[in-house]
């Protein structure tokens, strides 16, 4: 007999009673040679055949059963016939499909092409609905009084199945990418879909309201929330419970504190929420963390201003940061019961410390409470608490704490007062100069002055607070009809607003004065003298710069003023370009003293006259000494360094404009500022008067003849033996950073971590330098992962020093860094100050991979990806190569030098996982994979392992601690068709 198709074979077969052998022999037989039994649906056929009868054929069932022993069949498309059945009312024909099923769904695999694995993970998320419609069936017999306990029966059978199903997590995994390639797809297919399969859910839960059986029930519900968890199975996350320290929480408060008043907020939230993310801190102790370094910051800060930066910090920023983190999108926000002020009583001896008088942490609350962070039933509470803890607490004399903290309620005070002067400031000040002239000298008096600056600062308005002095400034060019009696009011606008720009330069940094959106032909006088004439740390000025040399008449006839008049004369002067013009004054001046045509007398004359009006004239006179010593011999120095002594000692006398003793007070701060770098260089002493401010803090923290790399270890071991790191250690660090670069800075540190041979200090030692880091991540990164790390495993000599611990935590590090880098990039978020950081050249980093000769070329490639076709790229046709990774089907641009380097790693990371030779180095690549499986979270496709080549994971699953499906899906890119497949074909093989 000849067959024609499968239907015939069968019945032919169960006409003769041939045997399960017999029948798979035969079929081989009756079909040409490499028929795929796939293909001619022969799984279908065999039981479309097996279920024509009121109850099921077992000799049909029994080729079923052998085909797919034998693997003539595949799993997909076994399933996706049983899951064609609708007959629930069949009982018998639905027990042989749940035994046929329970032949395979613990043990699914697929050693197929990628798309034969899809097929497995569409045809399992077929069979889950499938299984889904018939619990929901059968729960609704259940109810019927006369077929009640068969009906529990197959129910029970239903609900066995599904739990073997979905207590796989391989099973999961599969469901979960059949889940998201039909979300990114949207293509028709005769598989069920997500959509389907919640509302077989929904048809479920509906069915189980009623229902008497408990057990049934519990069981279902178990089912029920398995499935519901497929979606989200990446993101469950399980929280340290066995610490309360987190040196890294303490470590990114106390340096945004010290050195970041001004950044703005979000770029905080960010790099807090990563550190909390990735060392998986419990809410309420990340919190308390944030707090407790608010108050060890305002302890630790140095009296003056350091201490009211301090204050605004802890009693205005931080309020308005945890509004943000309790906002915080993505399901990551911290808890909502009142961002750790419930456990205030925790830190009742540092708030007690801190804010002295004891209403500090009252004010506090209420600040809190402001911004919506507390309820006023727990704001009470909290105060009532406190108030009853003062009563117990020893009290401090008033006197006392006058002298050890400022008052926070100045700070607070202070807020709102920055908003009126803002507002006064906008005013038109032709009409009104002397009232405006009052309001500033009120600010000039006592630390009304920092008060307001660091209150502007730490709410975001100290921007806009410099722009209105700039403008101010500005204004005071208009001369044309000045008279004997607006000349002096006019000399002082431009004398304060300029003393107050330098003074909040000099404190807050450059970068709050300057503008980055203004046309380079409207830029203020202001902005232009500070970045050419003003001496900053590290910056070098050149004495001949063309702006030291202005027009020649106006300096002749300056000097002329200068010398031959009893004092300066106000009417018709432009102080912008007197102030120009004073730095080739000075020159011509100190020539013609050191040629002793002027004698000692004549130049304290001279001197007096440029400081005895307007101070600022000083200012620019000692900017110009300053640079002009540093290019001086130490023989040559004395006089100019004596001109600065002059121009330093403030006039005591009534012939002085108005607020001339407060003017001189800022003019002496400043001066300090400026002469600080060239009197330590050239060891000269310059005694600065008493005039109420704070000496410079942080300054001269190095000990003299001590190597740096010394000093770096000396104070990185007393870090990690206190377990954090004080104000005083960030401003070493920063010192240490600048003086001998970022390679010298992470390759010393790196090396201090690898020395640590016990777990619990490598642990440590990673938190603080994570912390440490963040003084610059993105160069630091850069030169971790572009320099250090390559050297370290390509280097057979140094893989020792890769063992675990310290290797495990240099790795644990690494992905830190990297995560923390790349996300604060793609955001824009570096501050200010890295901003303003010399940027090292990153070299071509290719040089760094000794690999085979054929690696260059792909690595080319790699680099160059951005300029391929994007529809080619994106094609999951595509051959996959060994460099090919997400970042080029997502176009990442090779360009930029982070992207590079983190290609670059991944690149040598699987060649090193792909070479026959293991060791340490392999170790290290695996725990650095661990690690970024641990921190990453579900649907990250802009992560750092976007870089990683596909043919990584079928290397990584070979790897027992990685071979997870969970793992699997957390290393490739789901987003991706291509990203898809190669989960699915690397889940279904395990």
């Amino acid at each position: 007999m000849k067959v024609v198709n499968l239907k015939q074979a069968i019945l032919q077969a169960w006409k003769e009673r041939w045997s399960d052998y017999q029948w798979a022999i035969n079929m081989k037989r009756f079909f040409p040679r490499g028929a795929t039994w796939d293909i001619l649906n022969l799984a279908e056929a065999l039981l479309e055949q097996a279920m024509i009868g009121p109850s099921p054929n077992p000799l049909i069932l029994s080729y079923l059963k052998y085909a797919i022993s034998s693997q003539m069949v595949s799993y997909s498309t076994v399933l996706m016939a049983i899951s064609k059945f609708d007959d629930f009312s069949r009982d018998l024909c639905v027990q042989s499909l749940l035994e046929i099923m329970d032949m395979f769904c613990d043990r699914l695999s697929c050693h197929g092409r990628a798309e034969e694995c899809i097929g497995l993970c569409r045809a399992l998320m077929s069979a889950l609905n499938w299984l889904l419609r018939c619990a929901a069936f059968y729960a609704e017999k259940v109810k019927e009084m006369l077929e009640q306990v068969a009906a529990e029966g197959q129910m029970k059978m239903c609900l066995e199945r599904l739990e073997k199903m979905l207590g796989s997590t391989k099973n999961r995994a599969l469901i979960h990418i059949a889940q998201l390639e039909e979300t990114c797809t949207s293509l028709p297919g005769p598989s069920a879909s997500w959509n389907t399969v919640e509302q077989s859910l929904l048809k479920l839960e509906e069915s189980l309201n009623g229902l008497s059986n408990s057990t049934l029930r519990s069981q279902a519900d178990d089912c029920i929330s398995l499935i519901k968890s497929i979606p989200t199975m990446l993101s469950v996350r399980s929280e340290q419970l066995n610490k309360t320290g987190f040196p890294t929480v303490h470590a990114v408060v106390l340096l945004e504190g010290t050195m970041n008043l001004t950044g703005e907020i979000q770029p905080l939230v960010e790099q807090l929420m990563m550190v909390k993310r990735m060392q998986r801190i419990p809410s309420p102790l990340f919190m308390l963390e944030i707090w407790k370094a608010c108050f060890v910051g305002l302890i630790e800060s140095p009296e003056g201003t350091e201490e009211l930066k301090w204050t605004a910090f802890t009693f205005l920023k931080i309020p308005q940061v945890l509004v943000e983190l309790k906002n915080y999108p993505h399901g990551d926000k911290v808890s909502r019961k009142g961002c750790g002020l419930e456990l205030f009583a925790a830190l009742c001896v540092l708030v007690d410390y801190a804010c002295c008088d004891g209403a500090g942490a009252c004010l506090l609350l209420q600040e809190c409470s402001k911004q919506g962070l507390l309820s006023e039933a727990n704001m009470t509470n909290l105060t009532d608490k406190r108030k009853a803890d003062r009563e117990d607490a020893p009290q401090l004399q008033s006197a006392e704490n006058a002298n050890i903290q400022p008052n926070p309620r100045l700070i607070l005070r202070a807020e709102p007062t920055v908003t009126n002067i803002l507002k006064t400031m906008d005013a038109d000040h032709s009409k009104s100069p002397e009232g405006l002239l009052g309001v500033l000298g009120h600010m000039l008096s006592g630390k009304s002055l920092d008060l307001l600056l660091a209150a502007a600062a730490a709410t975001g308005k100290l921007k806009s607070f410099a722009w209105k002095f700039i403008k101010l400034n500005e204004f005071t060019k208009h001369i044309s009809t000045e008279n004997s009696k607006s000349a002096p009011v006019r000399a002082l606008l431009f004398d304060i607003s300029f003393l107050m720009l330098c003074h909040v330069a000099q404190t807050y940094g450059s970068e709050v004065i300057l503008s980055e959106s203004r046309p380079a032909d409207e830029v203020p006088f202001f902005e232009t003298w500070m970045l050419t004439c003003m001496p900053e740390e590290g910056k070098i000025l050149n004495p001949d710069h063309p702006c030291f040399r202005p027009d020649s008449t106006k300096v002749e006839s300056l000097v002329a003023l200068l010398n031959n008049s009893s004092e300066m004369k106000l009417v018709q002067i432009n102080w912008h370009e007197v102030c120009l013009s004073i730095s080739a004054a000075i020159l011509e001046i100190l020539n013609a003293w050191e040629n002793s045509v002027l004698t000692f007398e004549s130049i304290q004359k001279i001197t007096d006259n440029i400081k005895g009006k307007v101070c600022s004239m000083a200012v620019c006179a000692v900017a110009w000494l300053v640079a002009h010593v540093r290019m001086l011999g130490l023989d040559e120095r004395e006089k100019s360094l004596q001109m600065i002594r002059q121009l330093a000692t403030p006039l005591y006398g009534d012939n002085t404009l108005q607020f001339y003793n407060e003017r001189v007070v800022i003019m002496s701060s400043i001066l300090e500022h400026m002469c600080a770098d060239v009197l330590q260089q050239t060891a000269t002493q310059i005694k600065f008067p008493s005039t109420g401010m704070d000496t410079i803090p942080y300054w001269n923290l190095l000990p003299p003849k001590k190597p740096i790399k010394e000093v770096l270890t000396s104070v990185f071991t007393k870090v990690l033996e206190k377990g954090w790191v004080d104000s005083r250690s960030i401003h070493i660090f920063d010192t240490l950073l600048h003086m001998g670069g970022v390679y010298w800075f992470c390759n010393n540190l790196v090396k201090e971590l690898l020395k640590e041979t016990r777990k619990e200090h490598t642990l440590r030692a990673v938190e603080l330098l994570y912390a440490i880091f963040c003084l610059d991540m993105q160069q630091l990164t850069l030169t971790l992962l572009g320099h250090i790390l390559p050297n370290l495993l390509t280097d057979s000599s140094k893989w020792h020093t890769l063992m675990d611990p310290p290797g495990k935590a240099l790795a644990k590090l690494s992905v830190w860094c990297a995560l923390s880098s790349y996300s604060s990039h793609n955001k824009g978020q570096a501050s200010a100050r890295q901003k303003k950081r010399h940027r090292e050249d990153i070299e071509d980093y290719i040089s760094l991979f000794p690999l085979d000769d054929t690696r260059p070329s792909k690595l080319m490639r790699l680099l160059s990806s951005n300029e391929e076709d994007a529809n080619i790229l994106s094609s999951p046709n595509r051959s996959m190569s060994s460099s090919l990774s997400a970042s080029q089907l997502h176009a990442v641009s090779m360009r930029d030098p982070l992207n590079r380097v983190l290609a670059n790693l991944f690149l040598l990371i699987s060649s090193i996982l792909g070479s026959k030779t293991a060791g340490t180095h392999t170790q290290f690549v695996q725990w650095f994979m661990e690690e970024c499986v641990d921190c990453l979270e579900q649907g990250s496709h802009g992560s750092i392992l976007q870089f990683m080549p596909f043919t990584m994971v079928s290397e990584l699953v070979k790897v027992s601690t990685m071979s997870s499906p969970k793992i699997v899906l957390a290393i490739t890119d789901l987003g991706l068709p291509l990203g898809r497949r190669v989960a699915a074909k690397a889940i279904a093989a395990l």
